[in-house]
């Protein structure tokens, strides 16, 4: 068959709804400035779908520091790779700052999180190494996992007696190979809201002799003391690896950082793919991103209001009877098992009936059947927006929901 007509035919469990969801919960087009309230087709929203979690994004304080980085330099400086022409004192100096707020030795800044993680994995293993990974590991893990020529193993989610099965699995084939095992996990899980179990992770090194890769693309920023997120927060800096995360969320920005022992980074340097065939970060990025991070060292008052936002949301969703309580973070996930067509009908309702917008998350993200409803919270939302949005659940549940 040609790969066209193929395609035509079977436009992915996503991509066939495209008719009913383009532009209402895919592809939406959102006016304004980035904040916890949106206009959407002239219709002014609680918006609860930005990984906005510190308010940074649209801040007076980043649009300053942008605008003057972009009239300094513009886009294009430095033009090309970092390893041929693309290198400056700005990158270096960066990285050296993260590493040492989030506790590791070195760090290497990546052009972006998605294409990091894959980079980071193929670089990582050979064909002799078996990687476990978590059942809700974010699509770059999984997809970098796929590039991987040795064993793959996934433990059930958060569930670390299966881990310790699975570990027990890959040590069996190790002594076959010679190769490796390489643990990932994630320090907030951006479906489930659940944080990974680090520690007890950790705990499993004194039976088993493997590496663990942590991403936190989520916790950065919010979690932790200062924001310097999951893993500090425990103090699990010496038994975590590698430390991952983008600049994405509370940065507002975009760019990643991968950080570890400085042998392990420099090997990085010179080996991850994504990076060394691809232009260097703007140095207007790479400006906004230092700043970035003095606005977050500094961000306490954002953090409580989060987390007392976080609370009074979850306190009303367990009221109901709509959240778990195995989410412990401000992702804020509300589960279903329903038709596309009443995910729609909710949808529509809560939009142009209520004015509230939250991320709705379908297969093949979670099972076929599973509906997430997503709410996630940030600094700038009121109390106002929570009461409001438990109420248009009320209203908008009841009538499909059985």
């Amino acid at each position: 068959m040609d790969i066209f007509e193929r395609i035509q035919l079977d436009n992915g469990p996503i991509g066939r709804l495209q008719r009913s969801i383009e532009g209402k919960f895919a592809f939406p087009k959102f006016e304004g400035k980035i904040s916890n309230h949106v206009s959407f087709n002239n219709t002014e929203l609680i918006c609860w779908s930005y990984n906005n979690y510190l308010g940074l994004a649209g801040s007076d304080a980043v649009n300053e520091v942008d605008t003057y980085a972009q009239q300094k330099w513009g886009l294009t400086y430095p033009m090309g790779s970092r390893m041929m022409t693309g290198d400056t004192t700005l990158h270096d100096d960066f990285e050296n700052n993260v590493a040492a707020f989030v506790g590791m030795e070195k760090a290497l800044l990546l052009n972006f999180g998605y294409q990091g993680m894959i980079s980071v994995i193929d670089a990582l293993l050979s064909p002799n190494d078996v990687v476990v990974s978590d059942a809700q590991c974010h699509a770059c893990t999984i997809d970098g996992i796929r590039l991987h020529r040795g064993e793959k193993l996934i433990f059930k989610h958060n569930d670390i007696d299966h881990l310790a099965l699975q570990l027990k699995t890959a040590q069996e084939i190790i002594k076959k190979t010679g190769g490796g095992i390489l643990v990932i996990t994630e320090g907030i899980f951006s479906m489930s809201g659940e944080q990974g179990k680090l520690k007890e992770i950790c705990d499993l090194k004194s039976h088993y002799d493997f590496r663990l890769l942590v991403d936190d693309a989520h916790g950065f920023g919010v979690m932790g003391s200062k924001g310097n997120g999951t893993v500090c927060a425990l103090g699990l800096e010496e038994s975590v690896d590698l430390y991952f995360t983008t600049f994405t969320k509370s940065m507002a920005s975009f760019g990643a950082i991968i950080t570890g022992k400085k042998e392990i980074i420099n090997y990085f340097k010179y080996n991850l793919r994504s990076q060394i065939f691809s232009k260097s970060l703007p140095m207007p990025v790479v400006y906004g991103l230092h700043k970035r991070l003095e606005l977050i060292k500094n961000a306490d008052d954002a953090r409580k209001e989060i987390f007392e936002i976080t609370t009074l949301l979850h306190d009303g969703l367990r009221e109901r009877k709509l959240l778990s309580n195995k989410v412990n973070s401000y992702i804020t996930p509300v589960y279903f098992h329903i038709e596309i067509e009443d995910v729609l009908a909710i949808q529509t309702e809560l939009v142009y009936v209520h004015g509230v917008y939250c991320s709705i998350v379908v297969h093949p993200v979670v099972p076929k059947g599973d509906v997430i409803f997503r709410l996630t919270p940030t600094s700038l939302h009121t109390k106002e927006d929570v009461y409001h949005t438990l109420t248009s659940f009320d209203a908008t549940f009841k009538k499909y929901i059985k």
